[in-house]
């Protein structure tokens, strides 16, 4: 009888302990990571009709652009398209303006629960992937756990990877590279080793801990290794930092105390620049960029600054526990350096009581002390796919034709590592190579290839070389390509085909037809790479993007009379908008220019007043209100930019309407 009910009891017991370490789910697509991208790819998919989980490593959406990263970094706004247009105008309404690339962290945060709350999408916190099983090249399974090792198994019809990291790639058995390619990978000049002269020491900064000493060891921070010529390939990644957001408005300030782990000795090296370099202010070694309401994005500057190099190799590979102590070191590294230019009295006065009017903001980051949770991973694991977005994509001498999104930065490599170069210290590692036009990415570049899985999309640890990725590794364009992610995962479940077998013309199509993903009344754009919508006169310089037409024309000699007439599509809903001009702003722009509106109803002459315009951040161009107006299209409406002959070129991209009702 005993050994029945010990029988009985196991039978009755296991199976229920089972289910309370386990959950089933099952949907239509599984995103692992809620960053900007996987926010986006989830709002589009939902409302699209499909169910749709989020599945969010950390405690935190919205990745690096609710992390701190509130200087919107993309050169040139015009690429950013869809959704991700979307979240910058969202954020422009919290603000009184049309769009916001500057911005606080609660405010992106904030944003974010929006589109979530709005599409009553799912988000599981705090779950890290465990396995994944497939079966032939479909992956029909993934299964995720908490600290407590809960585990919830999610079967879906799509996955999306939109980590920094890559792990649901990775897992997935899709092929992919950590490091920089050699340059003779690709054929490429800019990969592997870079040894050059932006964001390094100057000559003469002795490494050893006691000067002159080299059996006196190394300074913290610098590997004991030896520079490889230009070009070469290695495992080594650029440096993560984090964006600090600091507060200088006496109500809103935690003071910056002494650290966790807290140690000078790894500061010596900002002591030694300084022994050459004198101070001037905190713009020295921080590049000190100012946010919304008395805060700050602080980013990397210089020798010595923010970015913790060479103590992010291993984090690509390594597991949750590994990468939270990584973390960690970051985080003691970063806030030890706040404090140590605060209070040690090796720095000057002067930089102390200015350090001291900073702290953190009471108001951001209230889960984690004030402290962003996200730290800057600039790249990881890179997806190895049948088209590998490479420098010769960036420079325009590869141009894809599935395109499925525009990138529009320099190509930016932060520092790779510190070491010593003739018996001084230097980094070596940082590219930032830019002057060319915005470049397509390809749809191929952000799946894996036939071969390994036919139902994930992978649209941020895409496909592309180190150099090229650090042109396309930005906040918006993440958000555009998977915006452009999430249809194809849609148009391949309605079609029960692979992901790789999607026309990409569906996808423009699709995007095209509903850009915000909701059927809002559409924005509605004339702009000069359409030209059956532009009608030119006169002396005007045409830059084209390769095999794209028209992107940008300005007057050559300002001839009085001369203009481009933007036309709109005549089936366009009438009523109320708003008119913009995009303005790329340069030294030589004539200060004011001549506007003919026609809108229906009466041809209106206009002024637009350009030396007035501030653009704030990295971007270089921002779009300019012209006025309200009420549009008959059916009347075709116009605009004109008339050259005057005034001293100044005109530029002429594009005119944006936005509905106002």
């Amino acid at each position: 009888m005993r050994k029945l009910i010990i029988f009985l009891v196991l039978v009755f017991t296991i199976p229920v302990l089972a289910t309370e370490k386990e959950e089933n789910t099952s949907v239509d697509i599984c995103i692992y990571g809620g960053t900007s991208a996987g926010v986006m790819a989830a709002y589009t998919a939902t409302k699209a009709g499909k169910k749709v989980l989020i599945i969010e490593p950390g405690n935190r959406l919205g990745g690096l652009t609710s992390g701190g990263l509130g200087q919107t970094d993309i050169g040139n706004k015009y690429v950013v398209t869809g959704l991700a247009l979307d979240f910058y105008r969202n954020l422009g309404k919290h603000y009184g303006n049309l769009e916001n690339w500057i911005f606080e962290p609660k405010v992106a945060l904030a944003v974010f629960k929006e589109y979530i709350e709005n599409a009553n999408i799912e988000v599981v916190y705090q779950h890290q992937l465990q396995s994944v099983k497939k079966e032939g090249l479909n992956i029909k399974e993934i299964s995720v756990a908490d600290q407590e090792g809960k585990e919830i198994n999610i079967k879906a019809k799509m996955f999306m990877d939109c980590t920094y990291e890559g792990d649901l790639m990775a897992k997935a058995g899709v092929s992919y590279i950590v490091g920089r390619e050699d340059n003779k990978v690709y054929n490429e000049t800019l990969n592997g080793v870079q040894f050059r002269k932006k964001h390094q020491f100057p000559d003469g900064i002795d490494p050893y801990q006691i000067k002159g000493n080299p059996s006196s060891g190394l300074l913290w921070g610098i590997n004991n290794d030896e520079l490889k010529p230009n070009g070469t390939g290695d495992k080594k990644l650029q440096a993560y930092n984090f964006r600090i957001t600091l507060s200088n408005d006496p109500s809103n300030i935690v003071k910056i105390n002494k650290p966790d782990n807290y140690d000078p000795k790894k500061y010596e090296l900002l002591i030694r620049q300084k022994e050459v370099q004198p101070w001037k202010g905190l713009n020295d070694v921080f590049i000190w960029s100012l946010m919304p309401n008395h805060k700050t994005d602080i980013n990397n500057r210089n020798g010595m600054s923010t970015d913790m190099i060479g103590a992010n190799w291993d984090y690509p590979e390594a597991d949750y526990q590994k990468r939270m102590s990584i973390i960690k070191a970051h985080e003691d590294y970063t806030k030890g350096l706040l404090y140590f230019v605060g209070n040690d009295l090796r720095i000057p006065e002067f930089i102390r009581k200015e350090m001291q009017q900073w702290g953190y903001p009471k108001d951001e980051y209230l889960e984690t002390n004030h402290w962003s949770p996200q730290l800057y991973i600039r790249e990881a694991r890179r997806m190895i796919s049948d088209v590998v977005m490479t420098q010769h994509h960036c420079q325009g001498r590869d141009i894809v034709k599935d395109d499925i999104a525009y990138a529009a930065y320099t190509m930016d490599s932060h520092n790779c590592d510190r070491l010593v170069v003739n018996g001084m210290v230097k980094n070596e590692g940082n590219v930032e190579v830019g002057g060319f036009l915005p470049f397509p990415i390809s749809y191929r570049s952000i799946v894996p290839k036939k071969s390994e899985v036919n139902n994930l999309l992978v649209p941020v640890c895409l496909s592309a070389s180190h150099i090229a990725f650090g042109s396309i590794r930005m906040e918006p364009v993440f958000m555009v390509m998977a915006q452009s992610a999430a249809v194809a995962a849609c148009l391949a479940i309605d079609k029960n085909i692979g992901i790789q077998e999607v026309n990409v013309d569906d996808i423009k199509n699709t995007l095209k037809s509903n850009p915000k993903a909701d059927f809002r009344k559409p924005d509605i754009i004339s702009q000069v790479s359409d030209q059956s919508t532009v009608e030119v006169k006169g002396d005007w310089r045409n830059l084209e993007l390769k095999g794209y037409g028209k992107y940008h024309l300005e007057s050559e000699h300002n001839k009085a009379g001369d203009y481009v007439k933007f036309s709109f599509d005549p089936k366009s809903s009438p009523g109320k908008y708003k008119a913009y001009y995009y303005y790329p702003k340069s030294e030589t722009d004539a200060k004011n220019i001549s506007l003919e509106l026609f809108n229906g109803k009466e041809v209106k002459p206009l002024q637009l007043k350009l030396g007035e315009v501030e653009i704030l951040g990295q971007t270089s161009s921002t779009w300019v209100e012209i006025g309200e107006f009420d549009f008959v299209f059916t009347a075709k409406p116009y605009l004109k930019i008339v050259t005057d002959g005034k001293k100044g070129k005109v530029p002429a991209n594009a005119i944006l309407l936005v509905p106002t009702e």
